[in-house]
């Protein structure tokens, strides 16, 4: 099983985007968190094409306690941004790890922010940080766009 938990998200349009990928991608339930927009919204609805009312969502005020829920719940957190110590994603196993105390099976995708990412207190949650290798001068994607290359990466995986 697939989460996904959007931390931060500014943009409604990408919140739409992200609700058609999970859609598409088979991801559970979507965690919006923080200052991420909620259905409904014309702007959200505009770019999810009747996603945002077909797959499930809740609103969560604060992050980190959706990602301590879900931990203790045995899901594997996999964060998504660029730092000194993650992996090319395409490096990640999605195969149980014993190190992570039965954690492992049903993952959850951590998200963050378009300008800013993720917080150094978020990734020090999250069980694995993973990264999408750019190859041009810019340092990163949209995030609607890196959300889909790891929710499928991460379902067609498991």
């Amino acid at each position: 099983m697939m989460y996904a938990i959007l931390h931060n998200i500014r943009s409604l349009h990408n919140v739409g985007s992200m609700f058609r990928t999970a859609d598409a991608a088979g991801v559970e339930k979507l965690y919006l968190c923080g200052i991420t927009g909620t259905p409904p919204r014309s702007e959200i609805a505009k770019v999810a094409l009747g996603a945002e009312q077909t797959v499930a969502w809740e609103y969560v005020r604060r992050t980190g306690d959706v990602i301590k829920r879900l931990r203790r719940q045995g899901v594997h957190i996999v964060a998504l941004e660029k730092t000194k110590t993650s992996v090319d994603y395409r490096d990640f196993s999605t195969t149980p790890n014993p190190s992570l105390k039965g954690r492992g099976e049903d993952f959850a995708l951590l998200v963050g922010n378009e300008v800013e990412g993720l917080p150094p207190l978020l990734l020090r949650l999250a069980d694995t940080v993973v990264h999408i290798p750019m190859r041009g001068k810019k340092e990163s994607l949209n995030v609607s766009v890196a959300f889909g290359i790891m929710a499928y990466h991460l379902t067609l995986k498991s």
